[in-house]
């Protein structure tokens, strides 16, 4: 007889195996290697499937159901590590009852045998989550391109109570994606598909699939029409659309009735009125609405142009976006079912190529909370469930499946300038003398498409009658000591020099060739993308970076249009279209495009050159990415407070789907008109727009500030004396002197699967309250992070988490926890706080980030609570990490007895430090001391690194 443990499974009552269900349903099962097999053949349920679970790793758990008899998919797997392998888990498996039952030490999971639901729970028999019951139509044929597969469902029942977050990068405001809220995953500039989602239950689900996905409510969103609509007057059935000349709203150019706002693609123009030129317009919708459901209610708009929406003649939102570069956002609203509500939209379109599409997601039903994926295309449901004690040890059992993140270069927390785009070797090395000239401290410099001459769009050449010495250029940024990173995109024009070669072997996706689509540039060319399935056609394109660019002392890759964007607005199903993978359908693989291409240059880098750190920074990213030294921005965002605002949600999301490395445009991509030739006031806003996003921007993996004109330089965007110069030098300076705190955050990030963005459910799982906060964040363990996101703002609420007290990291000033607080937010600053027992190393200022060692390093030690920090050094810009070549010093805040150990220094390396100066600060209620004061340490020790301990008090 087997006994189990007490806690194990909850409370289970066991009855024999000739209960009524197994009477009628007799699933056959057996224990294999790694788990259990148990099929379903025409049984009462219709099931028809079978179900495989695999022990991989001691926290990890691999499910697989496909239909019964089909043959379980045996190709390698994009997202998974190749030398993954399932551990030799000792795991028990027995039935009882109507149940399957297999645990091993830390993870359980039970399975019902009459529906084929199985629960998990961790070692100590806590619930995690479990299946919806699976139906036989989660698997329903379909085929493309002679490709035959399954639409896949799966549902999971989880708590209302928890958070759920991941998920990728979306452009939505939204943290907490529990709670009927849906999530398209489809890369797209801007959007940002990873299929991992994160619970502050402590488990991540690892959706493995690579096709486009929704997540969480599944159900498919309603057009307008699906809500009882009414006129303007009065008539039901539809909203009034009137559309007015733009400059004289006097001039009615039409009215008419619509009850469907479907203008999405480019396909979609000509349901537009002809009469109209949009341009020249105004449109206005007005009228009333109401639903046949009570509940909450999710309006899922995009738009381009700017947007205004009144709900009741309450103004819920208010946005602008580029016309070819459209965006998208939410408006959760509350509704009784049957209720009349007004509704007004003001919509100024931009140019006559335009979007605007206006749906519904209704409310889930109460008795059931739900989040599911449905995919377009795979062989099998095939999902991972990671546990762990903590969200930390979760985010590492997805790196255990996918890869470690290598550690960044060293200068790359550095900051960076850029803009769209230098267009000439004079115009770039002239901004690159400026900011030495100015002693503003940077470390990298990039160079924006088109660099080559018009019609050679792939060659990777550089333009001689722009750029004539390449060469000479590059090699003297570098001695200037700037690093340079160079835009490579995936794109061949028909009249690229290389254009010939990669057509003959295959290696260039036809199809938009023979559309005869053409791109934006000059006169227009047709274009298309290489095949990066195809090995040969990544070595190939790599041979023509390393001999054109990596050969010349580029520095690192910036891999634009990643998703692959080979023509933008053109519809989902065109774009699958002109997605040819060679290792098959668009539609099986249609996420993986930037995985692919990542892994192609980090491959073809590190063949070349065995020891130089790989950079690449990506517009979209896939589940894996991570380990070939790969890093993400946000996309063409808007220069507007919104998208600023936007940005901290998508960035925290992106850090908790496991993939650490992310930033944004500071200052935004897209700008409005009225920034070109702007007013006074309108270039005051731009200058404090500006201003806060290089504040915001300081405190992410990457400091990087990008953008059309106007240009972002420092020096551009206010004179030397102006508040906006001044605030952002301060915190490029911050920067560097945060730049043994954040290097060391990198080392955490390889060595201990860390996440450098943390959403405040990751340190404060138990404080319900920053479960939806989407403006705050933490930056390491020590800062807390609250931007700046409306205009003429010298205050905002920050919520202090409990549990923890809080200091101003600028003066020092002490709160309690677990409280709302107004915290200053002057135009030169925006509020950080630190909690106590923090440990913050401060470096000397640096003008780039190898300028000097970090010998001399002042270390902020918060008082009331313990805290611990370890600092890491390396040769920065090497693998030898990999090799064990490095050094860490643990330090240690003992808060009861007021003493600072530094232990015993671990590891060397070739160069290292054999001596340090330390000054310690001790911050307390008593001493407040914050960053912007004088510094002076109370102790300063000489480390030499053997083992020390110092007294605060």
């Amino acid at each position: 007889m087997l006994f189990f443990k007490k806690v194990l499974f909850g409370t289970i009552v066991f009855a024999t195996a000739s209960s009524a269900w197994a009477q009628k349903i007799s699933p056959t099962y057996e224990k294999t290697g790694t788990g259990v097999k148990v099929s379903y053949r025409g049984m009462e349920t219709a099931l028809d499937q079978d179900i495989y679970i695999d022990m991989i790793k001691d926290r990890i758990v691999r499910v697989r159901a496909l239909p019964a008899d089909a043959k379980l998919p045996t190709t390698g797997s994009l997202i998974l590590l190749d030398t993954l392998q399932q551990d030799n888990i000792d795991f028990k498996l027995i039935e009882r009852n109507d149940s399957l039952l297999l645990w091993s030490a830390n993870l359980q999971v039970r399975m019902s045998l009459p529906t084929g639901k199985i629960h998990f729970f961790d070692g100590e028999g806590k619930l995690l989550v479990k299946e919806a019951k699976r139906e036989t139509d989660a698997f329903k044929s379909d085929a493309y391109n002679g490709d035959a597969f399954y639409r896949l469902q799966q549902d999971f029942e989880v708590d209302k109570s928890e958070g759920l977050y991941g998920l990728g990068q979306h452009q939505n405001g939204v943290m907490n994606y529990n709670n009927g809220r849906q999530v398209k995953l489809l890369q797209y500039n801007t959007e940002i598909a990873v299929p991992f989602l994160l619970s502050t239950k402590n488990y991540g689900i690892l959706w493995h699939n690579y096709s486009i996905t929704t997540a969480g409510d599944t159900r498919p969103l309603l057009p307008l029409n699906a809500f009882k609509l009414f006129s303007a007057d009065g008539q039901e059935g539809w909203l009034t659309a009137t559309y007015v000349n733009k400059e004289n709203e006097a001039e009615v150019y039409l009215s008419r009735p619509e009850s469907i706002v479907d203008y999405n693609y480019l396909s979609d123009q000509h349901k537009y009125p002809t009469a109209v030129k949009l341009s020249k317009a105004k449109v206005y919708y007005e009228g009333e609405l109401a639903s046949p459901y009570s509940g909450n209610h999710f309006l899922h708009v995009k738009y381009s142009g700017y947007i205004k929406i009144w709900l009741d003649g309450k103004l819920l939102q208010d946005r602008w976006r580029e016309a070819w570069n459209a965006g998208t956002f939410e408006l959760p609203i509350s509704l009784i079912k049957d209720e009349r509500h007004r509704i007004k939209i003001e919509w100024i379109p931009e140019g006559d190529e335009t979007y605007f599409t206006l749906n519904w997601q209704s409310p889930q039903a109460n008795d059931k909370q739900r989040f599911g994926f449905s995919s377009e295309a795979g062989d099998a449901i095939d999902y991972f469930v990671v546990s762990g004690s903590t969200m930390d040890e979760v985010v590492s059992g997805y790196r255990k499946l996918t890869g470690k993140s290598p550690i960044m270069p060293l200068w790359s927390f550095g900051f960076w300038q850029s803009r769209e785009r230098y267009k000439t070797q004079a115009e770039l090395e002239s901004v690159a003398q400026e900011f030495r000239r100015r002693r503003i401290p940077i470390d990298n410099i990039v160079q924006d498409w088109s660099y080559w001459a018009e019609q050679d769009w792939g060659s990777h050449d550089f333009d001689k009658s722009r750029f004539p010495d390449a060469l000479g250029m590059i090699q003297r940024l570098h001695d200037q000591q700037f690093k340079f990173m160079i835009s490579v995109w995936p794109k061949i024009n028909e009249r690229s020099s290389v254009y010939k070669s990669f057509k003959e072997n295959n290696w260039l996706y036809m199809r938009n060739i023979y559309d005869g689509r053409k791109d934006w540039i000059g006169k227009g060319y047709t274009s298309t993308f290489y095949d990066v399935y195809n090995q040969e056609a990544r070595d190939a394109f790599w041979k023509l970076m390393n001999d054109k660019l990596f050969s010349k002392g580029v520095d690192a890759w910036w891999m634009d249009a990643s998703e692959p964007d080979i023509h933008s607005n053109i519809s989902v199903d065109e774009r699958k279209s002109v997605l040819q993978p060679s290792i098959g359908s668009s539609v099986r693989y249609y996420n993986t495009f930037p995985l692919m291409n990542a892994k192609g240059i980090y491959e073809g880098q590190r063949e070349t050159d065995p020891n130089k750190r790989v950079f690449i920074l990506t517009r979209s990213f896939f589940a894996g990415q991570q380990r070939y030294a790969a890093a993400a921005w946000s996309g063409d965002i808007a220069s507007t407070w919104g998208d600023m605002r936007d940005q901290i949600a998508a960035g925290v999301n992106f850090s908790m789907s496991g993939t650490p490395y992310w930033t944004m445009d500071a200052g935004g991509f897209l700008v409005q008109r009225k920034y070109y030739k702007p007013t006074e006031a309108d270039l005051e806003e731009w200058r404090e727009l500006n201003t806060r996003w290089y504040q915001y921007g300081a405190f992410l993996p990457l400091f990087r500030a990008h953008g059309q004109f106007p240009a972002r330089e420092p020096f551009a965007i206010a004179p030397d004396n102006h508040p906006a110069y001044k605030s952002i030098l301060y915190y490029i300076d911050l920067r560097y002197r945060l730049l043994a705190y954040n290097y060391s955050l990198a080392a955490q990030t390889y060595f201990n699967d860390y996440s450098m963005i943390r959403g405040l459910a990751m340190d404060f799982p138990k404080d319900t309250a920053v479960f939806t906060i989407n403006d705050q964040y933490l930056w390491g363990p020590s800062l807390l992070v609250n931007p700046v996101t409306s205009r003429g703002m010298t205050s905002r609420d920050v919520y202090l988490p409990k549990g923890k007290d809080w200091y101003d990291f600028y003066n020092g000033r002490k709160y309690i926890g677990g409280q709302h607080i107004d915290a200053a937010a002057s135009y030169e600053r925006i509020p950080v706080f630190v909690p106590a027992g923090a440990i913050v190393p401060w470096g000397e200022p640096l003008q780039y980030s190898e300028e000097k060692p970090q010998d001399k390093l002042t270390l902020l030690v918060y008082d009331g609570a313990d805290g611990e920090f370890t600092l890491y050094e390396d040769a920065g810009d090497n693998y030898d990490y990999e090799k064990g070549l490095y050094s860490m010093i643990k330090i240690k805040y003992d808060n009861k007895k007021g003493t600072l150990e530094l232990a015993a220094r671990q590891g060397e390396f070739p160069n290292m430090l054999k001596y340090r100066h330390f000054s310690v600060l001790l911050v307390s209620e008593k001493q407040p001391i914050g960053v912007d004061m004088n510094l002076k340490g109370t102790r300063t020790i000489k480390y030499s690194g053997k083992r020390l301990s110092v007294s605060l008090r």
